[in-house]
């Protein structure tokens, strides 16, 4: 099935379908964050207040020390609730404000394309199982076989049920929510998609792994946001950043954990080695991603790059 809309307007410009006062967004930016930071967060500061005879761990935010209190997989659900709710406060508050369509915050297409969040999902999951374990291959003694059937079983069902709302979250805010509302601030799409970058890389900077390996790290972020973010320009939608984010995010909490990362739970195997900020881990920026980026441009038949990435917005026409 062919997926159709009028090239003029492009994802950008869905913003137009609704109501874009500028106010709007900023109050939309505060209920979102209230309900993902505050009212999504009540169940996880309940069960630590519960569960812990202090506040400190509260206080001093260490994931490591909360789902040593109430376990990894129980930890790891109250974390993701925070995520399904913000999502559900932004959604709510675009229809009653912004009179937008969830559709139109979702792609400039008149309808969602499912097959392509399939495909980007497929893409990247099997390069990500793929590329980890050919490295646990090479370097055996990095890694430990962590397999336990029940904690396993809990955590797969709590994956697939809930990172599909943790990593929706994030984009529908970011490059749905986010994008829009700054390019129709600023009129263009190259304002949106750098702030969108920087933010996307900033919001990792309070991950236990930036601790560990230091803010160097966020270069890895940033570039991943752009790669993201030049997905949903030059695509017209949020659908293959969306696939490929929660591939990412699954594949990262079932196959392999470490005690430095954001998301500890008992995956199939953890990482025991000691990272360091080497070439490596800037292999995606460089390599993986540009490959992608071609793969998509063929088969989705991009053009006008130039446009798409930092062109003006185009309103004559609009309903607004």
């Amino acid at each position: 099935m062919e997926y159709e809309f009028d090239t003029r307007f492009m994802f950008i410009e869905q913003a137009f379908t609704g109501l874009t006062e500028r106010w709007r967004y900023c109050i939309g930016i505060a209920v979102t964050i209230i309900g993902w930071q505050i009212i999504g967060m009540l169940p996880l500061t309940a069960a630590l207040l519960y569960k812990s005879e202090s506040t400190d761990v509260l206080v001093s935010g260490d994931l490591s020390s909360m789902s040593a209190i109430l376990g990894l997989n129980y930890f790891l659900l109250l974390l993701l609730i925070s995520f399904g709710v913000g999502l559900v406060f932004l959604l709510l508050y675009l229809k009653a404000s912004h009179q937008q369509s969830i559709t139109a915050l979702t792609t400039a297409r008149k309808k969602v394309d499912w097959n392509r969040i399939v495909f980007s999902f497929i893409i990247w999951a099997g390069l990500a199982i793929a590329t980890t374990l050919f490295d646990i291959y090479l370097s055996p003694d990095d890694y430990s076989y962590n397999f336990k059937l029940v904690p396993f079983l809990m955590l797969l069902v709590i994956s697939i049920l809930m990172i599909p709302l943790q990593t929706s979250f994030e984009e529908y805010f970011i490059r749905g929510y986010l994008m829009q509302g700054v390019g129709v601030m600023a009129g263009n799409r190259w304002v949106p998609l750098v702030f969108t970058s920087l933010l996307f890389g900033l919001l990792h900077a309070f991950n236990p792994e930036v601790e560990k390996l230091g803010y160097g790290i966020l270069v890895y972020y940033i570039g991943t946001g752009l790669f993201l973010g030049i997905l949903t320009l030059m695509d017209d939608g949020l659908e293959l950043s969306l696939g490929f984010h929660a591939a990412n995010n699954l594949v990262g909490v079932l196959l392999l954990t470490a005690d430095w990362a954001a998301f500890q739970t008992d995956a199939l195997f953890i990482d025991k080695s000691d990272p360091i900020m080497g070439f490596s881990m800037f292999t995606p920026l460089l390599l993986i991603y540009p490959v992608l980026l071609f793969l998509f441009s063929k088969k989705y038949k991009w053009h006008s790059w130039k446009d798409k990435l930092a062109g003006p917005l185009f309103t004559e026409g609009v309903s607004s």
